[in-house]
């Protein structure tokens, strides 16, 4: 099979999966506060392929604001001390657990589900950007702390193949020190 075809396939499996992944009915989005450590991060995107050796654990503060929308506060700290730092307010949906939001960094459309959350231990995340009409599948694993199970990474590596991400581009991510208080 050529690869136009296999990228195409992927994508199709991909948008599939996306159009199947309904959130926990029992989603709590206050639950959803505080600090989360990006432990996981799984994608189709080709600018990963040249980034993934560099990229380390980083912290994730959620903060739910009083109309239900999820305000998204990321770092990580960098390999000379600098801080990379994003921030974004996810809208929420009709569908608790899903939100929308156009990055203000990279000008993207954000359909994001909460896939699987123990709130005091994990959230498995499942975003599908789309840019210029072209959609990419992005996974992350969350955890409360720096270390989660193996059987908790498996779940991770085993849905992001079934959303068309390939095995080389599933990383579980070295630990990381947390970027000082902006």
């Amino acid at each position: 099979m050529t690869l136009p075809l296999r990228v195409l396939g992927a994508l199709l499996c991909s948008l599939v999966v996306s159009a199947e992944v309904v959130p926990p009915a029992d989603f709590n989005v206050e639950a959803m506060a505080g600090k989360w450590y990006l432990i996981g991060f799984a994608t189709n995107a080709q600018w990963f392929v040249s980034r993934r050796a560099s990229m380390k654990v980083g912290t994730a503060m959620l903060t739910p604001t009083a109309d239900g929308d999820l305000d998204l506060s990321y770092s990580s700290l960098n390999s000379d001390g600098s801080c990379w730092r994003m921030n974004n307010l996810a809208k929420k949906t009709d569908m608790p657990g899903k939100f929308t939001y156009t990055s203000e960094r990279w000008g993207n459309e954000n359909d994001m589900r909460v896939v699987d959350v123990k709130y005091d231990e994990y959230a498995l995340i499942h975003t599908i950007k789309t840019k210029g009409g072209v959609p990419t599948v992005v996974n992350k694993l969350y955890g409360r702390g720096m270390d989660l199970s193996a059987d908790l990474r498996e779940k991770f590596r085993q849905f992001s193949l079934e959303s068309g991400v390939q095995p080389d581009n599933i990383a579980f991510l070295p630990k990381n020190e947390e970027c000082p208080a902006p």
